[in-house]
């Protein structure tokens, strides 16, 4: 008993020390988050506090001082008030001890006049330097400019010149003119019985009529005339410098704005550089001209940016600006546009804007969608690298027209290496224009930028734009060919042939040295030897390739070059179907001349069988001019008609004309020389298609006794080798028309079924080029 009541006590007294220990851990743990919520606290108010302390209050007697004695810095005179806490609320007192007064009054007023005067002995104004300050309140700088009244008589020289440099507008007073039309009792009668015209609507017509014509009240000028020095200032509440006439440079790098910022219709003369600075709020350069260096960047702006007619006419530059929406309506750019490496967050409108000069978006991250709708482009846009996350529209944009013959200054939008994913993002532009636009300087490292652009033209069904960079990629791909072919393998090309190439014995030395190591991977690993500078690299890589040939692999891509060049040629890589007829059309009418050669002038001794001077006069103008329809359409749809006329020369010309001069020089001694090679089935007069029917006739005699020889002594005899050029061209045709196979040469025969054979490929190539530019075939294909 003794044993079992101790082990009681002993278990009971575990127990309160368990419970105490409990309440100490959870006393520990609760003090330890407070504590670390107090730390926190403190960790975000002492810096601020710090930063309060660290500034030292600017006074009235401070700003006396300093204005009574300004320092010279970068050239101009400035008043020095960097590093002080400035205090502009309206509730803040100048000292303790003295009756109330607002600080903010007498710091505009004593600095208004500082600064609107001129500098004893010189002819400069004085400049304000807050660099490093924190300016509490609302910060209007317009109280410290010189205002020059519009209906006084002082004018300023300098303030005019500008004006008519830049061919600013200036407000007319204007009278409103009323364009209703006289006021007459019946008008009234009828606007009452009106049931369009509302009471209220009446009424304002009506009030607009009686009262006298108002005028537009023309604002003074508002002018500063030093410089204007922010740089690392913070301003907590709003600032205004709104249509100022900066006529000195303003500098506000890294400066902070954490309120409403307002620059709208300032006129920037020199040089404006705001890098690095922070707009946490709205900020607005609306109207605003730039004549000078601009620089924003790596700035930031927090809110919505508000650019709307802005005006650069000087180098402007926002590299690594982060923005979120931002309204860039109606910006005109007079230089080079430079938004490399800037982020878009939320919507951007370029809408009506013009760009004189190049507009670069180098690796820019576009997050929501970017409107260049209506915008004007007079050089190249620059997507190189760049992010489409979102929606990127270059909907009615004009683009300039290149100078004529000069194909390299064309205006593009060069997409190298561009981010972009069609299931994500898209790409809008005018249905037929845009697709000629995009642009790449090769085909490595590209060809999925391509066809993602490809998959996004069909998935809107622009067909037409969807085709146009297909072919482009064609393109690419061919000279990538070429390059292939008659390149110089850097792996493969000795020394002396890599001096051929132009370069340099050490540089050739080096390339061969690099090899021994490592092979070249690609073109642009050349660039990775010392020796070896972008000039020469530039000057060599269209002549050299890093892919190592043998005869069997230049072989094979001579075979691939031929097809695709003639795909391309003949066809656009199946994206012309124009360009395919036209091509057709050539053919047909060279072929129904061979025929109708062959078969009406067949010798002059000893009994002339030769076609009379009337169907000779009508083969040659009906021929003539159904090659001159065929080749105004090929120069109309082909990019290069001259080698696509070539090209289809080299497939019709050489093979045939050795046929007919081999056999004009062996003569023709046969039966039936007085007959026709060809015969027509009479039993079918109507339009058939005809791509299984063979070019000589049927062994079957049942069959065969539908055939008759054709009739020469028609006037439409002609006729009849265009109707067999076109069935053995383009399988289809009016009557069933073939070759007879007794007492024929075997040169004729060969002809007709070399074009028979190039007729079956042909119309292959056409039906592919169909398939590809009809819109619901095409998506049917395709997806």
């Amino acid at each position: 008993m003794i044993d079992l009541f101790s082990t009681m006590r002993t278990s009971r007294c575990c127990q309160q020390a368990l419970l105490r220990f409990t309440q100490r851990l959870v006393t520990v743990a609760i003090f330890s988050t407070f504590l670390f919520l107090a730390i926190v606290c403190l960790d975000r108010a002492v810096p601020e506090a710090i930063a309060m302390s660290a500034r030292p209050a600017l006074t009235q007697a401070l700003l006396a001082e300093r204005i009574d004695n300004p320092v010279r810095q970068g050239g101009a005179t400035v008043v020095d008030l960097t590093g002080f806490n400035i205090d502009l609320r309206p509730e803040q007192r100048l000292d303790k001890g003295t009756k109330p007064a607002d600080f903010s009054e007498q710091f505009y007023q004593q600095l208004q006049n500082a600064l609107s005067a001129k500098q004893q002995n010189s002819k400069r104004y004085l400049g304000i330097d807050l660099s490093d300050a924190l300016i509490q309140g609302s910060f209007n700088l317009s109280r410290l400019s010189r205002r020059i009244p519009a209906y006084g008589d002082a004018s300023l020289p300098q303030l005019e010149t500008f004006k008519q440099t830049y061919q600013l507008q200036t407000y007319q007073p204007q009278t409103y003119q009323p364009q209703i039309g006289p006021l007459t009792t019946d008008r009234i009668d009828r606007s009452y019985t009106n049931r369009s015209y509302t009471n209220r609507a009446y009424s304002r017509r009506l009030s607009r009529f009686l009262l006298p014509p108002t005028q537009t009240v023309q604002p003074d000028t508002l002018i500063f005339q030093g410089p204007l020095l922010l740089n690392q200032a913070c301003f907590n509440g709003t600032f205004d410098a709104s249509n100022i006439y900066f006529f000195n440079r303003v500098e506000a790098q890294g400066t902070i704005f954490t309120q409403l910022a307002q620059w709208q219709g300032a006129k920037f003369v020199q040089n404006a550089l705001f890098s690095q600075s922070q707009f946490q709020q709205e900020s607005s350069f609306r109207g605003a001209l730039f004549t000078g260096r601009t620089r924003f960047n790596q700035a930031r702006f927090g809110g919505e940016s508000n650019w709307k007619s802005a005006d650069f006419q000087g180098s402007v530059g926002f590299a690594d600006t982060d923005f979120q929406t931002v309204l860039l309506a109606r910006s005109h750019w007079k230089t080079n546009a430079d938004f490399e490496r800037a982020k878009f967050h939320g919507t951007t409108r370029f809408q009506k804007s013009r760009f004189d000069q190049a507009l670069f978006l180098t690796d820019a991250v576009i997050e929501e969608s970017m409107n260049f709708s209506q915008a004007q482009f007079q050089q190249p846009v620059s997507l190189r690298a760049a992010h489409i996350l979102g929606q990127l529209d270059f909907g009615d944009a004009r683009f300039a027209a290149a100078p004529s013959g000069n194909a390299s200054s064309a205006i593009t939008i060069n997409v190298a290496d561009l981010d972009f994913s069609p299931g994500e993002a898209k790409i809008l532009g005018r249905a037929g224009r845009i697709g000629n636009l995009f642009s790449v300087p090769t085909l490595t490292n590209n060809e999925t930028v391509l066809r993602s652009l490809v998959r996004n033209f069909r998935l809107q069904e622009q067909i037409g734009d969807a085709n146009q960079l297909e072919y482009s990629l064609e393109k690419l791909r061919l000279a990538q060919l070429k390059r292939q072919l008659l390149g110089t393998s850097l792996n493969q090309a000795s020394q002396y042939q890599l001096m051929q190439l132009g370069l340099s014995a050490e540089q050739a030395a080096a390339v061969v040295a690099q090899r021994t190591q490592q092979p070249f991977v690609s073109r642009a690993d050349l660039l990775s030897l010392d020796e070896i500078d972008l000039a020469t690299y530039l000057q060599v890589r269209d002549r050299i390739t890093s892919r190592t040939s043998s005869l069997i692999n230049r072989l094979q891509r001579l075979l691939q070059w031929m097809l695709l060049a003639c795909l391309l040629q003949l066809s656009h890589y199946g994206t012309n179907v124009g360009l395919t007829f036209s091509v057709g059309m050539v053919s047909v009418t060279l072929f129904a001349l061979m025929f109708w050669l062959v078969d009406r002038y067949r010798r002059l001794t000893p009994t002339p069988i030769i076609p009379g001077k009337d169907e000779s006069l009508v083969m040659g103008i009906g021929g003539g001019s159904v090659l001159a329809i065929a080749l105004g359409l090929m120069v109309h749809s082909s990019q290069q008609p001259g080698a696509t006329l070539a090209t289809v020369g080299l497939l019709t010309v050489p093979i045939p004309g050795i046929l007919l001069v081999r056999l004009y020089q062996q003569g023709r001694y046969h039966d039936l020389m007085d007959r026709s090679y060809f015969v027509e089935n009479g039993a079918l007069r109507k339009l058939q298609v005809l791509i299984a029917r063979l070019p000589v006739t049927p062994k079957f005699p049942f069959y065969r006794e539908r055939y008759s020889p054709l009739l020469t002594d028609r006037r439409w005899n002609g006729l009849n080798y265009f109707d067999f050029s076109l069935n053995n061209w383009f399988k289809f045709g009016f009557n069933d028309i073939r070759l007879r196979d007794k007492c024929v040469p075997g040169l004729i025969s060969t002809l007709v079924w070399y074009q028979w054979s190039l007729g079956v490929i042909y119309i292959t190539l056409l039906l592919w080029t169909l398939s590809r530019t009809i819109p619901g075939l095409n998506l049917l294909l395709y997806f």
